[in-house]
């Protein structure tokens, strides 16, 4: 090794040990802050994104390969001098006097605005090193949108707003950059999101894989069917997509794949229920904390609005990963533990999903929920000697937390730029009265441009991101056609999460064709058949009652049946089986009657349901038919 690169690398492991104590110091912060609350937002949002775009800073270089000695100084000297004009910037900006109402008369000072304007600047370098270029470029047109706007044609144009107006309503103000996408990234968000560390580190996550197993593994498909129900457990707590998948996948996929699913389908079965993690009561991913936020409505009543559609969804994978090992001819693991000795060995770390779940149920505040989950984790880890954690892994786990936090404030504070920009200029409603001309006012039509914006969206944005944009854009459109407000954002949330399982880019598919090592691109559309909940249950959100309201219980009865008529007959049709193979008859009369449940009237439901039911029951007494022809010939 020679004299340069050992340099390079003592400065690196220098570096590495700095970050690794500034997250931990972070994460004490957070949880300070969360008990206390003492810290107002124009103080507290600043600091929380200072110290985060600090150690975006450390942890990600500008130049990572440490080849050449020069460049890797060079680039490492800029960073600390980013990091210097952020600590300068941010100071500025909390101590900037609030009360004295001259700045609104007056305008910002010079000082003010160069501060302002390193925030800015260096929140979209943050952003490009975490997020991708995509989302810069978004919050970038959204700026210049509302910077040069007076000169577009009358439809689409906007006032025009000076360059300190602009710094003035996105960082000294908390609409923009320090706006409710942050304020919820910095809050509960970062919160759950160290829940989630603590998880891992102490175990539980085995411990839901394990149980999963010994639940599931015995059946036909069995490691497929446990992968399902570990995602489902994991995500319903951690709400990161990707982090699911490489955390159950690692296990899962080669398993899979041993019993003979194909690499691809391993992949894309993983995929798909690691996304449906977000959508997964208790936590849902930050998503959901941003949806309470926007709407005024209680996490406690969101929460209990997702119970049925995400075990729909979770329903309608687990359909589809059936008729694959059937078509497969796959069987089940021949060992798997007793659930029993899982339960004997890991039921400690059920109390602290069962104590959150009550506790966001009965409408605490979800960040002193989080923290008392923190606590209980630790604590349920501790009680039994197998489990317990060393000084170090607890440390482990508070710096594991921030970092993975990282990417979700900048990706909320970059969000927040053009949140700011829609209100500023007012082009929210303008893109919903294009998105109504476009559509016809037809809600089908809405739904369908909404699913493609998504998905194109989500090519280069974090879902949460995508919500939160397509939430102030398309929202309103949905609302206008007669859908109420919380379903409108259920199903903007629920379309969000089709990029990680849509071509052709689908993170959550490619991190698992990794796992896999197969293709990327026929695991995503594996992902994509197996992820079709995520489209179907939308639908039935915007043309039935599957959001349950009070007074509605025959309406939500109604809907779930339906939906699930609807996952049953394209599942058929897409799969061409159900208990064995069906003609291309009873394929196409399953797809009539499919669509039959999104018609509104109730004779016609009803009819395609006995559709569906005959279809069903005569493909059964085939396959028994087969069975018994089987056993005769043997």
């Amino acid at each position: 090794m020679s004299e340069s690169t050992t340099t390079c690398k003592w400065i690196s492991d220098k570096i590495v040990l700095i970050a690794a104590l500034a997250a931990i110091s972070l994460s004490i912060f957070q949880i300070w802050q969360g008990i206390t609350a003492d810290l107002a937002a124009t103080i507290f949002r600043p600091i929380h994104l200072s110290w985060v775009l600090i150690l975006v800073f450390f942890t990600l270089p500008l130049i990572k390969s440490q080849r050449s000695t020069g460049l890797y100084l060079i680039g490492r000297v800029i960073d600390f001098i980013f990091i210097a004009a952020i600590a300068w910037a941010s100071y500025h900006i909390v101590a900037f006097d609030y009360d004295d109402i001259s700045f609104l008369l007056d305008g910002l000072t010079t000082l003010d605005q160069i501060s302002g304007l390193i925030i800015l600047v260096l929140l979209l370098e943050a952003t490009r090193r975490t997020v991708g270029l995509v989302m810069v470029f978004i919050a970038a047109l959204f700026l210049v949108y509302a910077i040069f706007g007076n000169y577009l044609p009358g439809s689409v144009a906007s006032k025009g707003f000076a360059i300190e107006e602009i710094i003035r309503f996105h960082i000294y103000s908390t609409n923009g950059v320090y706006g409710a996408p942050l304020a919820i990234a910095a809050g509960v968000v970062f919160i759950f999101v160290l829940f989630g560390a603590f998880l891992q580190v102490t175990g539980a996550g085995k411990f839901f894989i394990d149980a999963s197993f010994s639940i599931a593994g015995k059946y036909r498909g069995g490691p497929a069917k446990a992968s399902v129900i570990a995602s489902a457990a994991l995500g319903s707590i951690s709400g990161s997509a990707i982090a699911n998948t490489v955390t159950t996948g690692a296990l899962t996929i080669p398993m899979m794949k041993k019993l003979g699913y194909k690499p691809e389908q391993a992949a894309g079965i993983e995929a798909a229920a690691s996304t449906g993690g977000q959508i997964m009561p208790p936590v849902m991913g930050a998503g959901a904390f941003v949806m309470a936020q926007f709407t005024g409505i209680p996490y406690s009543e969101i929460l209990l609005v997702s119970i049925a559609p995400a075990i729909l969804y979770f329903a309608c994978t687990l359909l589809y990963v059936h008729l694959m090992a059937c078509k497969l001819g796959l069987q089940g693991m021949e060992i798997t533990e007793k659930i029993s000795v899982v339960l004997k060995n890991g039921w400690h770390f059920l109390v602290p999903l069962i104590l959150i779940t009550s506790l966001l149920l009965m409408s605490y505040s979800p960040i002193l929920v989080g923290i008392s989950g923190c606590v209980a984790i630790l604590v349920a880890a501790m009680c039994r000697k197998h489990s317990r954690i060393t000084v170090g892994v607890f440390f482990e786990g508070m710096k594991e937390g921030a970092l993975l936090a990282l990417p979700i404030s900048v990706a909320c504070g970059t969000a927040g730029i053009v949140v700011g920009v829609v209100g500023q200029t007012g082009i929210g409603l303008q893109f919903t009265q294009f998105l109504m001309a476009l559509s016809g006012g037809y809600l089908w039509s809405v739904l369908g441009l909404i699913a493609i914006a998504a998905v194109i969206l989500g090519m280069g944005l974090p879902v949460t991101a995508a919500y939160i944009v397509l939430s102030i854009m398309a929202v309103p459109s949905l609302t206008e056609l007669g859908v109420g407000l919380l379903a409108a954002h259920m199903i903007v949330f629920w379309l969000s999460q089709t990029s990680n399982v849509t071509p052709p880019i689908a993170l959550a598919a490619f991190a698992a064709a990794g796992i896999a090592n197969t293709s990327p691109m026929r695991s995503a559309v594996q992902a994509f058949k197996l992820a079709q909940g995520f489209f179907i249950i939308p639908i039935m959100m915007a043309f039935s009652g599957l959001i349950w309201m009070d007074g509605q219980n025959v309406d939500f009865v109604i809907a779930i049946v339906l939906t699930i008529g609807l996952i049953v007959a394209f599942a058929g049709t897409i799969e061409g089986r159900l208990a064995t193979k069906l003609p291309l008859l009873a394929r196409g009369l399953l797809l009539i009657a499919g669509f039959t449940m999104l018609v509104p009237y109730l004779y016609i439901n009803i009819a395609g349901i006995a559709i569906i039911v005959m279809v069903c029951l005569i493909n059964y007494r085939l396959s028994r038919t087969e069975d018994e022809t089987v056993i005769a010939s043997i």
